[in-house]
């Protein structure tokens, strides 16, 4: 089972390969505001959990259980900020809260908030209701 440490690792690392086709040990510190040093504790600790394939100077690549997590952990990450988008929280803390929740949530949580994000997006007078709510506590 993974941390939350290595599970915010591996979901970079995926983000990363997505976008730019390579991650490496620098933009994985940057993106994490965490030094290079500890980067590459992590990705050995990865690598011999059989997440990724780390070869010092070569980068790094995920496995097939590595690429798996990886999608699965932004999916998550996605979903969370669909969210709390559609029930109104305010698009500067979106972010804050999702990285703030989303490692203490169950798998089955994570399903049954998709339950209601499909639910929520599919019936516009519930939505509507949300937005008067939102409107009345301003």
């Amino acid at each position: 089972m993974p941390t939350p440490s290595m599970e915010d690792h591996i979901e970079i690392i995926y983000s990363l390969i997505e976008q730019k086709g390579y991650a490496r040990v620098s933009d994985i510190a940057e993106v994490l505001s965490v030094l290079p040093s500890s980067v590459t504790k992590m990705v050995q600790k990865l690598d011999k959990d059989g997440y990724l394939i780390y070869e010092r100077y070569r980068g790094l690549v995920l496995t097939s259980k590595g690429q798996k997590l990886g999608k699965r952990l932004v999916q998550r990450h996605d979903l969370l900020e669909q969210f709390l988008r559609l029930i109104g929280v305010d698009e500067h803390r979106i972010y804050e809260d999702v990285e703030g929740i989303e490692h203490h949530l169950s798998w089955n949580s994570i399903d049954r908030i998709a339950d209601l994000v499909q639910a929520l997006e599919e019936n516009e007078a519930f939505r509507g209701k949300l937005e008067t709510l939102r409107e009345e506590q301003k």
